[in-house]
């Protein structure tokens, strides 16, 4: 189950409302959007989560670039949603890459049989690009608002967005749009 709300930064604090991704395309599209909840170009979050599985925030001041963090890109890469954070960039590919594999480049040392080197970090395996379970982008994204790297590395996706908005003084209109 997914859950997506916009948190625009107002005068008199934070106002929330639910938002439907289903007609957003592309990182850009969801910036657009992220930028129309607030017309004085004032900061706007974009939270996304997957029940139990991964959260993502997109952040979104004025003209600038959005800035994302996502908290397991291996099991967003697995979602619709995620997809769209899941950038080149983000990612630390080039932009366009072939997506498929180089088959010359492959090392053949006797692990492909199923053994792996290092059993210490699981990878998503069946796409073009392994992805890690692991956090991936700006995790300073919230440093100014009273979340450091380290408290938004820690969160649990079952209740991240929740302790995302108490640290903001927003759980109560992000309650109100759940």
């Amino acid at each position: 189950m997914y859950f997506a709300a916009l948190l625009a930064r107002t005068e008199d604090g934070w106002e929330a409302s639910d938002t439907e991704l289903d007609d957003v395309e592309t990182l850009s599209d969801l910036a657009d959007l992220a930028r129309e909840a607030s017309p004085d170009e004032d900061t706007v979050l974009v939270l996304i989560e997957q029940e139990d599985s991964w959260f993502g925030v997109v952040r979104v001041d004025g003209e600038d670039d959005p800035r994302i963090y996502v908290s397991d890109a291996a099991a967003a890469r697995r979602s619709a949603y995620g997809e769209l954070l899941l950038t080149d960039e983000l990612l630390g590919r080039e932009p366009g890459a072939d997506d498929g594999p180089d088959l010359d480049a492959l090392d053949l040392d006797g692990t492909e049989d199923g053994e792996s080197e290092d059993d210490d970090e699981e990878v998503v395996v069946g796409t073009a690009d392994a992805v890690t379970h692991s956090p991936v982008g700006d995790s300073g994204i919230l440093d100014d608002l009273g979340i450091s790297e380290k408290e938004l590395r820690t969160l649990d996706a079952n209740d991240a967005l929740n302790t995302i908005a108490e640290a903001l003084g927003a759980s109560e209109v992000l309650e109100t749009v759940r």
